[in-house]
């Protein structure tokens, strides 16, 4: 086997097992599933890391040259291009990843990192954990102006109560409200298949009752138990 083909095998080894590593990160904590869907993320992971595994080696296969004066210049270019764009790749999901499961009003909301607005530095909701995203609760106003100003900033700039972390609670503080707000499983046969429900929900055995959960791309279900406590989310549709 010639060097040039030794080469070219080695690097796309190599970066399988990067994007193999990569794609375990991202499907498994950043995204965990059925999140994935629900964002529209995962077409572009795999494209992503797709042109990254593919390119590089075939760049290489192609610049390779036994005895070239810059063989090793064009080769630390061609890495460095492709860890540059896998960087950048990685960035920009962290960026967009699902970071809180907010509960507003009557439902659960995805928010993503880059969708929360900008508040005080002192607020310990601002800095979401990278291992995945949590829940919490969204605190409504108290003061009727400023309940008016939540409205109109939802209905004309879009701006849901839910992207303020300055307004969450911790979960267990909205207990009686989610559980007013629940739904009974049973109603998911309107939305969906019965048959997929049941197979859905009998991996729950403890799943009493759900939410919706408002999505960029899918909305989802959230299972609950009799208590309020979220269990799963899962890849049904709440609502018409």
């Amino acid at each position: 086997m010639s060097p040039r083909i030794k080469f070219f095998i080695k690097h796309l080894i190599a970066s399988l097992i990067v994007a193999t590593i990569v794609l375990g990160w991202i499907f498994t904590v950043w995204y965990p599933a059925p999140l994935a869907k629900a964002t529209g993320v995962t077409h572009i992971v795999l494209i992503m890391l797709a042109t990254d595994v593919i390119v590089g080696p075939i760049l290489g296969l192609i610049v390779y040259k036994a005895h070239k004066e810059s063989l090793s210049f064009d080769l630390m270019v061609i890495i460095l291009l492709q860890i540059s764009a896998l960087s950048y790749g990685i960035y920009s999901l962290a960026e967009g990843r699902p970071v809180w499961m907010a509960f507003n009003g009557n439902r659960f909301e995805l928010i993503r990192n880059n969708e929360m607005l900008d508040v005080s530095v002192d607020d310990e909701y601002y800095y979401p954990s990278l291992l995945g995203p949590k829940y919490v609760a969204v605190k409504i106003a108290e003061d009727s102006s400023e309940r008016e100003q939540n409205m109109f900033d939802e209905v004309l700039g879009n701006i849901s109560l839910a992207q303020r972390p300055e307004r969450y609670i911790n979960i267990t503080e909205a207990k009686k409200q989610i559980i007013k707000n629940s739904e009974s499983i049973s109603e998911l046969n309107n939305y969906n298949s019965k048959s997929v429900v049941l197979n859905t929900v009998d991996q729950y055995p403890n799943a009493r009752i759900y939410l919706g959960l408002k999505a960029s791309k899918v909305d989802m279900v959230v299972l609950l138990d009799v208590s309020g406590t979220p269990l799963q989310i899962v890849d049904l549709r709440p609502w018409e």
